[in-house]
């Protein structure tokens, strides 16, 4: 297994940057549900439609994904620069995972076939099993208390406190509850544990074929 290292840090780094680009993709569906679930608009501190706010997300998300919009501009929500700051932080994060996801796509799906091949489809099943632990357990942490896991996220990810948004100054925080990111985990842990139990499930067909 240690000489094949490589070769399974890049199927988890797979496994984990598609449920990642998954969540981020599926937020274009679960923010309009959450808009209207959440009453989002009525914390808005900035009047707008429901179209109009679902146009402002998307600017926010054009922003997010595409490495030639330099410039975050919304509509109808200014940015102050410690916004702008932190928003090119996530930016970079994001990119950061499409390009893992890129990077480990053939590695990975590679090192399956070769398991397949050789009959060795079965060393995947305990590292699946541990695998499917870990979405699991951050899940319960973050039911537990999503206040404090929200916050030692962004500690350990971002050098800075600019995430802290004053809404007098960002009122996209506003239309960004927290709620509506504990729904999001919510549904990156799901999917994450979704991947591994079907990889699992593979290499259990495989094994027994």
């Amino acid at each position: 297994m240690l000489r094949r290292f490589p070769q399974w840090v890049a199927l988890w780094l797979f496994v984990l940057s598609a449920a990642i680009a998954v969540t981020i993709l599926g937020t274009f569906i679960l923010y309009p549900i959450d808009v209207h679930f959440l009453n989002i608009l009525d914390q808005s501190n900035v009047p707008v439609t429901f179209g109009q706010l679902y146009r402002n997300y998307g600017q926010l998300m054009a922003y997010l994904h595409f490495p030639w919009i330099g410039t975050l501009h919304m509509t109808n929500f200014p940015v102050s620069a410690t916004g702008a700051v932190h928003f090119h932080d996530v930016k970079n994060l994001f990119l950061l995972d499409y390009a893992i996801l890129i990077i480990t796509a053939w590695p990975a799906l590679h090192f399956l076939r070769q398991l397949k091949r050789r009959g060795n489809t079965w060393r995947l099943l305990n590292p699946s099993r541990i695998a499917m632990a870990v979405p699991a357990a951050l899940g319960v942490l973050a039911l537990m208390g999503f206040d404090q896991f929200f916050i030692t996220f962004h500690e350990i990810l971002f050098r800075n406190s600019d995430w802290i948004f004053d809404p007098a100054k960002d009122p996209i925080i506003t239309v960004l509850p927290e709620d509506f990111f504990a729904h999001t985990f919510f549904l990156a842990f799901i999917l994450l544990e979704l991947f591994c139990w079907l990889l699992y499930q593979w290499a259990k067909k495989q094994s027994r074929a």
